[in-house]
């Protein structure tokens, strides 16, 4: 299978081996027009499969959360089909909206606020901002921004 480079844009490369699709949802790109792709179960040398995602005329994307998905995870910025700039992701110290508490006592779970996460461990491990539970990077996912 072949696969066109792109002139343009990022290329999100690393990303563990089918959570490529949790990484466009978080994006949220449908309807913007230019050319997205996913690989999905690519082989890797590195990794065994990765996914790879590649997105034509973007720079200015939220990547950092996506370090949440998969802090593994890389990108890479081309300009005139060159890669003029490489990023390793990392776990976000803080994310809101991204995660959901568990705790069924929790605030968030009857009133309308921002659901704030910070990390206290870095296993991936965050902490609710209103109750204290703790949290995975990477479940409990809330895309609704």
């Amino acid at each position: 299978m072949t696969i066109k480079g792109i002139a343009n844009g990022i290329v999100i490369d690393h990303i563990r081996a089918g959570f490529g699709m949790k990484v466009l949802e978080y994006l949220g790109l449908e309807g913007r027009g230019d050319t997205v792709a996913l690989i999905m179960n690519a082989v890797s040398d590195k990794h065994g499969r990765k996914d790879i995602i590649k997105i034509e005329n973007y720079q200015n994307l939220p990547l950092d959360v996506i370090g949440l998905i998969d802090h593994n995870a890389t990108v890479n910025y081309i300009t005139n089909h060159r890669i003029v700039d490489k990023k390793q992701l990392s776990l976000p110290k803080e994310v809101e909206n991204v995660l959901r508490c568990k705790n069924p006592r929790c605030v968030t779970s009857i009133e309308q606020v921002t659901h704030t996460f910070r990390l206290v461990s870095n296993t991936g491990m965050y902490s609710c901002m209103y109750c204290d539970d703790l949290v995975k990077a990477g479940s409990e996912l809330n895309f609704s921004r």
